[in-house]
């Protein structure tokens, strides 16, 4: 709206005006064009007044803002549902869930609304969310009614909410860059699974080749049991040998017979390990990165085409004029423009400012090292947080706050929260030291933690060399280079955040249904008990098909899926590979085949796929808008 009111009274002020005068219709619809183009969004919405203020009314931030609110809550139920790591009545859940999906259901008519009826009913997202809007209503009618007569039974559509997440079209940036990579992992699929297939047919070849050489020797484990009799037994230890946690120990017992049989493992590690897995990361590279190019491509021609719309209906010049004053200014004009005023600002942008607080934070990094229980260094802390303090005061008394706080300086906002942070807790620490004449842990952790995140001021300070082009007068020229070279370091780390940051969104979507999942299928299966107790479960991580198993013998017991922060726990230590075949307790054959089923589609395949795809995104980072 407000580049629409900028472009009337441009348009009122032309002293040629077109043979077609500006309307306030005319003005709204090219604003609209504009806002979608800024944003990205790809919407085909009816033109009329009253559907174009609908549109305006649907793309404002606290639509967005309640939209995005309601998708967090309904994320967030799983903690409070059992199995919950904070456990909350079924009706308050239920209820909680019901607003959700009522609210989603309002979004998705606001969006029917402004949209042409051909088109909405065309678009797949819009079918998608209703389709799970209904399947999750059905879903919570049966387990209530199942509940009120004590029958318990499975949550099943709680594994689709993040549907809701992704496919909400004109959500956020980062949710429209999840949707869009999900659409090129889909295009992608078709040649990754050739390369699978061909993957699990020589996996078969070598398993069938290790029953024949082994399975009539008599050969056992370190454990004692049998050595590959099993043809099942055989292909899981082989995928496990793939991701290399049970190497060597897999070879162990064939290589103590003849070292000969030590060429069968070598062959088929070079052939399945480094072969196929970097065929694997060379196909997802090369794919997503052709339907990456194919989707920046199409966004480009989407935004310029919306720019054309939007000057086609102006047929003005548009000038941008964004001039911010510091509100001091505005309110006390001689105080902030006064010689001593002039002063201050000048001295806080000079380089040598920069400097003091770089030689600060130096001495500081020292007296966090040393002993925290002497008293000088307890009182230096004050003076410290003072010194940062009033380095924050001085700088937003120089600089306007809204653009030193504006949406891309990603520094100043941690710079500050930190040692606010930071104060708030050491102002708490020593409020219940003198009142009790003790530290509370807790609180003096946080203060330790945040101590030591305050030397991340030093990559505040590189960055701000950068952009106030500080480095070229470096003292000398002695840190010139040194500092050229950590700058190109932090400029790349902060370059690709916005990408890792869409790829950590994929990751949680699809942590997120696999913890779903494994809560329905295994929770309560395997309890963790403090070393203190003695109960003979303890030993066994209360279940007794645990027996004599690695699992239970390294104490993995809070590895599990009770709750859904232990199986955001599992998970990650399934996509981190290591002893991933021990975490999995794989007692029966029904075990085993859930195990590699939850491995291969949750863990290493996350590790390889999401390392392609980080990779190529990375490559192409400066075409992503």
């Amino acid at each position: 709206m407000a580049r629409a009111r900028a472009a009337a009274g441009l348009c009122a002020r032309d002293p040629q005006p077109s043979e077609e005068s500006c309307t306030q219709e005319d003005l709204l619809l090219a604003a609209a064009y504009v806002s979608d183009a800024e944003h990205n969004r790809n919407v085909r919405f009816e033109t009329s007044p009253q559907t174009i203020r609908l549109y305006y009314f649907y793309n404002h931030w606290a639509m967005r803002a309640a939209t995005n609110f309601f998708i967090f809550l309904d994320l967030s139920l799983a903690l409070f549902e059992e199995p919950a790591l904070f456990p909350l009545p079924f009706l308050a859940t239920s209820i909680a869930e019901v607003l959700c999906l009522t609210a989603f259901f309002g979004r998705l008519v606001h969006f029917a609304k402004v949209t042409p009826q051909m088109v909405f009913w065309k678009d797949t997202k819009n079918i998608c969310i209703m389709v799970t809007i209904v399947l999750t209503l059905i879903d919570l009618i049966i387990y209530g009614s199942l509940e009120a007569v004590s029958i318990h039974t499975v949550r099943w559509s709680r594994a689709l909410r993040p549907v809701f997440l992704i496919n909400f079209p004109q959500s956020r940036q980062v949710r429209i860059q999840i949707r869009r990579t999900f659409r090129s992992i889909r295009n992608t699929l078709p040649d990754i699974l050739y390369v699978f297939l061909l993957f699990l047919f020589s996996m078969l070849i070598f398993s069938l080749m290790a029953l024949k050489l082994f399975g009539d020797r008599g050969l056992r484990t370190a454990g004692g049991s049998p050595y590959f009799t099993d043809i099942l037994e055989i292909a899981f230890e082989l995928y496990v040998l793939v991701t290399t946690a049970n190497s060597p120990d897999v070879m162990m017992p064939a290589y103590d017979f003849n070292w000969w049989y030590s060429l069968y493992f070598i062959t088929y590690i070079i052939i399945n390990t480094y072969i196929f897995m970097s065929v694997f990361l060379a196909v997802i590279y090369n794919n997503y990165r052709k339907h990456l190019k194919n989707e920046i491509r199409k966004l480009a021609y989407l935004k310029r085409h919306k720019m054309i719309q939007a000057f086609d209906i102006l047929k003005v010049k548009v000038v941008t004029m964004d001039v911010k004053r510091h509100p001091l200014e505005a309110w006390m004009p001689q105080v902030y423009t006064s010689s001593l005023s002039l002063f201050i600002q000048k001295m806080v942008q000079h380089r040598i400012f920069v400097w003091i607080y770089d030689v600060i934070i130096l001495i500081n990094a020292v007296f966090i090292a040393l002993d925290e229980k002497n008293a000088l260094i307890s009182y230096a802390e004050w003076l410290f947080l003072s010194l940062y303090i009033t380095e924050i005061l001085l700088k937003l008394y120089t600089y306007e706050p809204r653009a030193y706080f504006g949406r891309k300086q990603f520094w100043n906002w941690f710079d500050t929260l930190i040692i606010i942070a930071a104060l708030v807790a050491t102002v708490a620490n020593a409020t219940i030291q003198s009142a009790s004449r003790r530290s509370s842990q807790q609180i003096l952790d946080i203060v330790l933690v945040l101590r030591v995140l305050r030397l991340l001021r030093v990559i505040v300070s590189i960055e701000r060399r950068r952009l106030l082009g500080l480095s070229s007068a470096a003292p000398l020229g002695v840190f010139k280079l040194p500092t050229f070279r950590f700058r190109v370091i932090v400029t790349t780390l902060i370059n690709i955040g916005p990408t890792m940051l869409t790829f950590g969104g994929l990751v949680l979507v699809v942590y997120y249904t696999f913890a779903i999942i494994g809560m329905e299928m295994f929770h309560g299966k395997v309890q963790f008990f403090d070393s203190n107790f003695t109960t003979p479960g303890a030993l066994v991580c209360g279940n007794p098909a645990l027996k004599d198993t690695a699992f239970a013998r390294d104490r993995y017991c809070k590895n599990n899926f009770n709750d859904l922060a232990s199986s955001f726990i599992v998970l990650m230590e399934l996509t981190v590979v290591n002893q991933w075949h021990n975490i999995l307790p794989r007692r029966s054959r029904v075990h085993r085949g859930a195990a590699c089923c939850l491995e291969v589609t949750s863990g290493r395949r996350i590790n390889y796929g999401v390392l392609g795809l980080r990779g190529c995104a990375t490559s192409l980072g400066g075409l992503v808008p």
